[in-house]
């Protein structure tokens, strides 16, 4: 065998023992949920879930055969706020028609997290865990990630993940409007 066949096949080894993200550019998919560093590149995968561009995620829209959920974190005003304290909430642009579920793409939630989570997507899919439910957030950010992951583990079927969020949605133009993140009520 000459050196250039086997450096050739070397590489070849090299090449089929990486990870098959390695070529696709993003991180393969952890055990569990992402515990930090949320704003980073994120997996091209997610088992148990179907993974949409924009285009397939602009179809769901249009055509209405999915609910969309953004998992953007959200911080309210502090009621320990000083009197005169001027507080501006961030604004928020989302796709149209979708529902802000904020704080629910932690790698761990509260109790209170939790049970918000879990009753917001009962109340908007009609507890049908078959409906088609599409998360997102912003491009690179593991919030809608863990979301959809965790929508997965509790038994929801039709779960979709659209990772360019409301960035790759911006990008190509599509329509946003302003909105405020669900406040559940009992």
């Amino acid at each position: 065998m000459t050196r250039k066949g086997a450096i050739v096949l070397f590489v070849a080894g090299l090449l089929s023992s990486m990870p098959p993200l390695a070529f696709a550019g993003g991180p393969a998919e952890p055990e569990s949920f992402r515990m930090d560093e949320y704003r980073a590149p994120v997996p091209t995968t997610l088992e148990g879930a179907r993974v949409v561009t924009t285009a397939q995620a602009e179809s769901l829209w249009r055509e209405r055969k999915a609910m969309f959920f953004d998992v953007m974190p959200h911080t309210p005003k502090p009621a320990d706020l000083p009197a005169g304290t001027i507080w501006r909430d961030k604004v928020r642009k989302d796709i149209p028609r979708s529902v802000w579920l904020a704080n629910v793409g932690y790698g761990a939630l509260t109790k209170e997290q939790t049970e918000y989570f879990r009753d917001s997507l009962a109340t908007h899919t009609g507890s049908d865990k078959s409906r088609a439910i599409v998360f997102y957030c912003m491009a690179d950010c593991w919030m809608s990630w863990n979301a959809a992951k965790r929508a997965v583990e509790w038994g929801y079927s039709s779960v979709i993940w659209y990772p360019s969020g409301a960035d790759g949605w911006e990008e190509a133009g599509l329509p946003l409007e302003e909105i405020k993140p669900y406040t559940a009520t009992k």
